[in-house]
């Protein structure tokens, strides 16, 4: 049967192939007026773990154990004339494990193709909808920061002024110990305060390349904890890119620090391991890159307590006795406004955050 359908989708078509769909990461069949596959692009050969040559000429029904939801949607689809998306659904292909994914079924005309299928794993879609909650949650802390870190400043000018005048009229040793104690707890508050406004500098973008800044601070932590072996995995073929380096510096320092710090008295040989790959196809603040530059650091310490595993970017959350909870959340803020993300994956033995920045991002554009 042909199907009838309204204006069609216009997708690109160069002497039989489809180019634009064969670099998508997202799983694409395309059926023919006969629902069966007449084009499978590389990410739904890896997604359902069949060749081309295995999915061209079936249905539906023959490729999944149970395709009655997917072909519930398709009728969806042919019915109303226009795009139709099944959130939940949950397919298994013969001999292996199911699939939670949504699909989205579009009426297209290209060659012989009449429908588009477009598969997304639900786990994929959930963490495009963390990732828009955590920015929303970065700005609103963002803003709560630096309301207090305002509100905080003026008052502790005032404390260590009136510390240092009493300190002048004291004449005995012992008194004069608790106005140096009252005037250093305010110099540290006024440098937390400081560390908490700083972040709010835009970048100073220049060209640079990211192992500079890896080797710069990989420096700095072996230097301060020797007993710690940090590892170098770098693809030296990575381009240079627009980037203000002392932010960079700064968040990937933190963060370093942070595993060098998870590690001190760990006796299983402490190890931090940095690693540098290029990702492709990923969207970071709600934009789609070609190309993006992957910086791993992996440490083999007890891992981000359960507790606040969901946390970590808070401000003043910290799983350290005695840390301020800022070092991860001025990292995340560094990193947002290279309009990257940050991402951490720890259990027991193996924790690993992971730096995602667009490598084609033009200086301070959109």
């Amino acid at each position: 049967m042909k199907l009838g359908f309204p204006p069609p989708l216009d997708l690109p078509d160069t002497r039989g192939a489809y180019p634009g769909l064969e670099l998508l990461a997202t799983a694409v069949l395309l059926l023919d007026s006969a629902l069966t596959v007449v084009y499978a692009n590389p990410a739904a050969e890896n997604l359902l773990e069949l060749s081309k040559k295995q999915l061209l000429g079936q249905r539906p029904a023959s490729v999944f154990v149970d395709a009655s939801m997917l072909v519930a949607a398709i009728g969806k689809a042919v019915a109303s004339g226009t795009s139709y998306t099944e959130q939940e659904l949950e397919l298994a292909v013969n001999g292996k494990p199911k699939l939670h994914l949504t699909c989205t079924v579009s009426p297209v005309e290209v060659n012989s193709a009449s429908l588009m299928l477009e598969f997304r794993h639900i786990d994929q879609q959930l963490k495009i909808a963390r990732e828009e909650r955590r920015l929303e949650q970065q700005q609103a802390n963002r803003e709560l920061i630096r309301s207090l870190a305002h509100e905080i400043k003026n008052p502790l000018g005032g404390i260590r002024g009136a510390a240092q005048l009493l300190e002048r009229e004291l004449d005995r040793p012992h008194l004069i110990e608790y106005t140096q104690v009252i005037i250093g707890e305010a110099d540290r508050l006024q440098s937390l305060v400081n560390r908490l406004l700083t972040p709010h500098r835009l970048p100073a973008y220049r060209r640079m390349n990211i192992h500079e800044i890896l080797v710069r601070v990989k420096g700095v932590v072996q230097a301060e904890f020797p007993q710690v072996a940090i590892v170098a995995d770098f693809d030296t073929s990575l381009p240079e890119f627009d980037a203000d380096p002392e932010q960079l510096t700064q968040a990937v320092l933190n963060i370093v620090r942070n595993a060098a710090q998870a590690l001190v008295g760990t006796t299983a040989g402490p190890q931090i391991r940095l690693t540098t790959r290029v990702a492709r196809y990923v969207t970071l603040a709600r934009k789609r890159y070609r190309l993006a530059l992957a910086v791993g650091i992996a440490d083999n310490g007890p891992g981000v307590p359960e507790t606040i595993r969901d946390k970590i970017f808070y401000p003043l959350v910290s799983g350290r006795e005695g840390g301020s909870g800022l070092g991860l959340t001025i990292a995340q803020t560094f990193v947002a406004q290279h309009h990257g993300s940050i991402e951490c994956d720890s259990v027991p033995g193996r924790t690993v955050f992971t730096i995602l920045l667009p490598l084609e991002h033009g200086r301070g554009g959109g």
